[in-house]
């Protein structure tokens, strides 16, 4: 070690010029304050600071440093988000959300816990905004406001990628924390908003048949898992990279040297198995990435049916769509009687085969149909008219608690009238009810289009609809994994989705929703009938594909022959368990990451004090 009066004083100082390489290297240490550790063992003080000054820069420009060094994965991490937002309908450029997931992995490789939250936000929010931009229709707040909360669950994503980047197997830790993120966005608040799931955009992929061995959190976790794989190959490809490069410098002062004094097997032997391990964990993990992705194909789909049954779905439409569609009462009641009476027409002149059962879409009555009989005499003559029982969706005043609403499917038989009925479990918060209402409808007077709350049912919608065992669920209950999952649990042979979408129709929503029955189809290995007052209305087979759909805004009957199948998936006999599995080994991941993180630290710490005492 070279001796000498600066390096005497260097380490009189604690190592100053070490810690401060920002500092020219010409200035005389001797010139410089000594630090309080120094000053101490040289038994002088170091001198105050003056009074209401920080030790550090203040906050502004602590942030403003932050903003500066982080502004280039900030704008990477937004437009991956608005990439993602493309991979769902009515874009459905599904290899984006691969892409995405990617993204994140590689913008939070290394980065702080704060640093990955960050990340996470700006990611979150834009993808939520341009994904939910159909509720532009109630107000660009609304769009901007639940974006806002959607893209909370974003931050702890965020900020549990970076924690975890440093582990080994970070990529599998990674795909587990998306599902963990879904987990906990599912469920709340208010019950939870599912929409923007991964697996809602791959239902177009290979990824799809794996529905019907863990739902869809094992398609999301294959998605995530897939997306991370493709960033660790990046990673690894980079280092390998960066190594030959460093090779290539290395070998050209030995390129000059003598013939004589190259040794040309050497250089290879010592580098050439450390050099190519980079390389060779690229291959490897693009390799898996692809495996992953095509597990799927491996996952037979089962869609042979028991029997099958006959089935008209009425689409009446309505007058016009947004906020409005209802209009007068009966207008969109007698839009599906009169297409039901031409259906029973055109079933008299022998042009359609007799159906063996008819529904008719979520909302498809206005006004109850036990408390207005202009509404129950409109109803019981189409169904009389055609001949055979018909599912009708209608809203219904609560029989016990006043004021409140219950939105059902109600079994319309021709000869006795309303028998069994299904009220949906799920009514949307401030959608179909208010919470703090009272609070809330005075800051917020638009609520205040929410007239009456609608009261949950409590048990599922299996009812015996002509000579079909069908399972009813109610428009955004489709994206709830145990609302389906436990009306086929209960002997559900097909699946119908009453919905009524004019509110958001032509701003892509019923496409987003129409996916999900396609997931649900393979998920539980039934047909998925989606019955709407406005469209999209289809016929969805048990292996995901779409037989029949109709138009948006049109005035439509589709005839099917439906499958019925009894035989259940291993999603549905196992129900919540990947989910809950994966979940919390994405949390457990986490804490391992901030415990051996701390480990480091104060390894570290330890280190420094036992070379300051040897100074």
């Amino acid at each position: 070690m070279p001796s000498g009066p600066e390096t005497t004083a260097e380490a009189e100082t604690g190592g100053a010029a070490a810690d401060r390489p920002d500092e020219p290297p010409h200035r005389p240490t001797a010139a410089r304050a000594p630090r309080p550790a120094a000053a101490a063992a040289a038994g002088t003080r170091p001198a105050p600071r003056p009074a209401g000054r920080s030790a550090g820069p203040r906050l502004p420009v602590r942030l403003a440093r932050s903003a500066r060094r982080e502004a280039w994965r900030t704008v990477v991490a937004a437009v991956s988000g608005a990439a993602l937002a493309a991979a769902f309908p009515p874009y459905g450029l599904w290899p984006l959300s691969v892409a995405a997931v990617a993204a994140l992995a590689l913008l939070t490789r290394g980065r702080t816990a704060r640093q990955g939250a960050w990340l996470g936000l700006a990611m979150g929010l834009p993808f939520f905004f341009v994904l939910l931009k159909w509720l532009h229709v109630i107000g660009w707040d609304a769009v901007l406001g639940l974006s806002l909360v959607e893209s909370l669950f974003f931050v702890p994503l965020g900020a549990g990628l970076a924690a975890t980047s440093r582990l080994p197997l970070w990529p599998l830790w990674g795909a587990c924390l998306w599902v963990a993120e879904e987990w906990a966005r599912d469920r709340i608040p208010f019950g939870g908003f599912p929409w923007g799931r991964l697996a809602f955009a791959v239902t177009d992929s290979p990824f799809l048949p794996l529905a019907a061995l863990g739902g869809a959190p094992l398609v999301t976790f294959a998605v995530a898992l897939t997306g991370a794989l493709l960033a660790a190959a990046a990673v690894s490809a980079a280092a390998a990279v960066t190594a030959a490069r460093r090779r290539r410098g290395a070998a050209e002062p030995a390129e000059t040297a003598e013939p004589a004094e190259a040794d040309e097997t050497a250089a290879p032997a010592a580098g050439g198995p450390r050099t190519s391990r980079p390389a060779l964990a690229a291959a490897g993990a693009a390799v898996l990435a692809v495996a992953v992705a095509a597990a799927g194909q491996a996952v037979p789909v089962r869609d042979t049916a028991a029997d099958t049954v006959r089935i008209a779905v009425v689409q009446g439409n309505v007058q016009q769509p947004g906020m409005d569609f209802l209009g007068r009462p009966m207008l969109i009641l007698n839009n599906h009687v009169e297409a039901t009476l031409k259906l029973a027409e055109d079933v008299a002149a022998g042009r359609e085969e007799r159906p063996d059962l008819v529904i008719w879409p979520e909302n498809a009555s206005d006004l109850d149909p036990h408390r207005y009989p202009q509404a129950y005499d409109a109803i019981d003559r189409a169904a009389r008219a055609v001949g055979v029982p018909v599912l009708v969706g209608a809203l219904v005043d609560h029989p016990e608690h006043e004021g409140y609403v219950e939105n059902q499917g109600i079994v319309w038989d021709p000869e006795t009238g309303p028998g069994a009925s299904y009220t949906k479990q799920h009514p949307v918060p401030f959608g179909e009810y208010v919470p703090y209402r009272d609070q809330l409808s005075k800051v917020i007077t638009r609520l205040q289009r929410v007239p009456r709350d609608f009261w949950p049912g409590e048990s599922t919608g299996v009812m015996d609809v002509g000579p079909a065992r069908l399972g009813d669920v109610i428009c955004f209950e489709v994206a709830y994994d145990e609302i389906v999952r436990d009306t086929v649990n209960d002997g559900a042979r097909a699946l119908v989705i009453q919905t009524n979408n004019a509110t958001y129709g032509n701003t892509g929503q019923p496409e987003q929703q129409l996916v999900m029955s396609r997931l649900r189809a393979v998920e539980h290995g039934r047909a998925v009938v989606t019955a709407a007052t406005s469209g999209i209305s289809a016929v969805v087979a048990p292996d995901g594909t779409i037989g029949q759909r109709t138009e948006e805004f049109t005035q439509d009957v589709i005839t099917a022959d439906l499958p019925l199948r009894d035989e259940t998936t291993p999603a549905d006999r196992i129900g919540s368990v990947p989910e809950w599995v994966l979940a919390m080994v994405g949390v457990l991941s986490c804490a391992a990451a901030f415990a051996t993180g701390r480990r480091g630290r104060a390894h570290g710490v330890n280190r420094t004090d036992e070379k300051r005492q040897q100074q």
